[in-house]
């Protein structure tokens, strides 16, 4: 069974989450892995319709998604969580439950946010149309230590899904699919065109 790990990623709203989150998820099932991308506004609206925007709420959001991403990886799927979960100390927690917890920060400024917002979030929020958008009118804490700092401002999705893929490739955390399959193993598992497409994929990252 894969070695299953949650990768959050936190940032304020339209920071890059939910692009990125998909394209990583994409990219990990690409590899033959079972991953599932869990995207924050999805979870509220099925799982937690009734959470508003206190601080006391936003933290139950972020460990009601912590909770599944465990559920998630004790059955072996590797779990991609974008979730704005700007308190520190909620993120803190969602780590020591988890245990294998990978935290990148996608770092965007404000100004970049508003321009790159699409569905009018930032505009109702500076026309007093809605309260508590975060970083904005609420705070974000940024982490003090992830795992990854990506800049996505500056970083393209394609630079950032690299950087990732580098960070778990060191980290240990990527299966050695390559070499699984040189040594013939990974028959059991994957047909001729799989391990083919496996290895183009692993060769296009840099790791083969």
């Amino acid at each position: 069974m894969t070695r299953a790990f949650t990768i959050w990623l936190t940032g304020r709203p339209r920071a890059g989450k939910t692009t990125l989150g998909g394209l990583l998820c994409r990219a990990l099932t690409d590899l033959g892995l079972a991953a599932e991308y869990l995207d924050g506004d999805e979870l509220r609206r099925a799982l937690s319709p009734g959470l508003g925007f206190s601080a006391q709420e936003r933290r139950s959001h972020a460990l009601r998604a912590a909770y599944l991403a465990g559920m998630l990886n004790r059955h072996g799927v590797i779990c991609v969580v974008g979730l704005i979960s700007p308190q520190a100390e909620a993120r803190r927690e969602a780590r020591r439950q988890l245990g294998e917890f990978v935290e990148v920060y996608l770092d965007c400024p404000l100004e970049q946010a508003i321009n790159r917002d699409q569905t009018g979030l930032y505009q109702k929020a500076l026309a007093g149309q809605i309260k508590n958008l975060t970083g904005l009118d609420d705070p974000y804490e940024p982490p003090q230590d992830p795992e990854l700092h990506l800049h996505t401002h500056r970083q393209g999705p394609r630079e950032c899904l690299e950087a990732i893929f580098g960070f778990l490739d060191q980290a240990g955390l990527l299966p050695a699919l390559g070499a699984r399959a040189d040594s013939g193993q990974a028959a059991e598992v994957y047909s001729p065109a799989e391990e083919r497409q496996i290895k183009q994929r692993l060769r296009a990252l840099g790791y083969l």
